[in-house]
């Protein structure tokens, strides 16, 4: 595999030791970095401080069980896959789970090998809508321009900025994005490269700055907004 492709991420909350510990050999095995939560609680403390691509989600889980987690996580905005593993296998269990926010769901015995190219599948999906188009090397949007190659920009006043690889990745990512809210867990992925991430407010630095830089009037900005406790849009 080659070592600059970024692996996929799967967070595996199962409480069954031994099945947890083969899908996760299994996992690691075709190139996935994964890591697991015992625990209801413990998966969505990780969930809020790092970025998977993938949760596989057992419905019985001590405390709080799969059905809740899934909950959880979609109430807080995020649309990350979720498949989850249940050994309830009547329609009712399986339409409440998808209604929940689960993605796929599978029960239990299943075949590892089905198991895997589900897993392969929801991780394509969303990697495929998370790609937007990419925007050309200028771009221009009120009387500023941006010039991604170049690091460089000029305002409406007519001045030239420099700006930082962090905030030239950040307005790129916004711009492609546009008129979409991007999560701050994406961001922080994207820019930052980050599993675990720093705070929100080092991205609510970056947008302050931007609207010094672009807006007019930065107390009323027209063009990058943020989206509390969701994440920040550019508009245009």
């Amino acid at each position: 595999m080659n070592s600059t492709i970024k692996k996929s991420s799967i967070l595996l909350v199962e409480d069954e030791e031994n099945l947890r510990e083969t899908l996760k050999l299994n996992l690691e095995m075709e190139g996935y970095e994964t890591s697991y939560a015992g625990d209801g609680a413990e998966a969505l403390k990780k969930v809020s401080n790092e970025y998977f691509d993938l949760i596989i989600l057992d419905v019985m889980l001590p405390e709080l069980d799969g059905i809740s987690v899934a909950e959880n996580i979609r109430l807080q905005n995020n649309d990350v896959p979720i498949l989850m593993l249940s050994a309830k296998s009547s329609g009712a269990d399986r339409v409440l789970g998808l209604k929940k926010g689960a993605d796929d769901y599978l029960t239990k015995p299943f075949n590892l090998e089905e198991l895997l190219l589900r897993v392969k599948k929801l991780i394509k999906k969303n990697k495929r809508l998370q790609e937007k188009d990419s925007v050309d090397d200028i771009y221009e949007f009120g009387e500023n321009k941006i010039d991604f190659k170049a690091q460089s920009a000029i305002n409406f006043k007519g001045e030239p900025i420099e700006l930082s690889k962090k905030e030239i990745m950040l307005l790129r990512l916004l711009v492609e994005n546009k008129n979409d809210v991007v999560p701050r867990e994406k961001i922080l992925q994207s820019v930052w490269g980050y599993n675990v991430y720093p705070t929100t407010r080092t991205i609510d630095n970056f947008i302050l700055n931007f609207r010094k830089y672009f807006e007019v009037d930065s107390r009323n900005p027209r063009f990058f907004h943020s989206v509390r406790g969701v994440g920040y849009k550019f508009t245009d």
